[in-house]
């Protein structure tokens, strides 16, 4: 039962879900500096609280983004995926225009596709220590 000591409550419903999303850049283009990578956790930390998940975990290397989120039933995975790279993509061009430069023909920050994993067969304490050591960039 420990791992069922953070359990959430909705209106009907109890529940823990977790899934480990990576975001991969456009061409996997290495463009992301320390900088870049605070800003977008914070970016990505209000988006997931317009949609009351909690962004567990964020960490990532210079050409993708491993997170850990914590999300009620009533979220469509797919629409929070959409809604993170959506925003992401166009706060990052408008604030870090040496971004541009890279897809100056996509205008995309991320690829199109992205993984998706339920967590539940690793222990969390291990997927989170998986994300914190990501090499990342100086």
């Amino acid at each position: 039962m420990a791992e069922y000591q953070n359990i959430r409550t909705g209106r009907h419903c109890s529940f823990v879900l977790h899934a480990h999303l990576v975001f991969v850049t456009k061409y996997r283009h290495k463009v992301f500096t320390d900088r870049h990578l605070t800003r977008l956790e914070e970016i990505m930390r209000s988006v997931c609280g317009d949609f009351e998940v909690e962004l567990v975990e964020f960490n990532g290397e210079n050409n993708h983004v491993h997170l850990l989120v914590n999300f009620p039933p009533k979220v469509a995975l797919s629409k929070l995926v959409n809604s993170l790279k959506g925003v992401s993509s166009r706060r990052m061009r408008q604030e870090y225009p040496e971004l541009v430069k890279h897809y100056w023909r996509a205008q995309r920050l991320w690829s199109g596709s992205y993984f998706a994993g339920s967590v539940g067969g690793a222990p969390l304490s291990i997927v989170k220590q998986y994300i914190e050591q990501q090499n990342r960039p100086v």
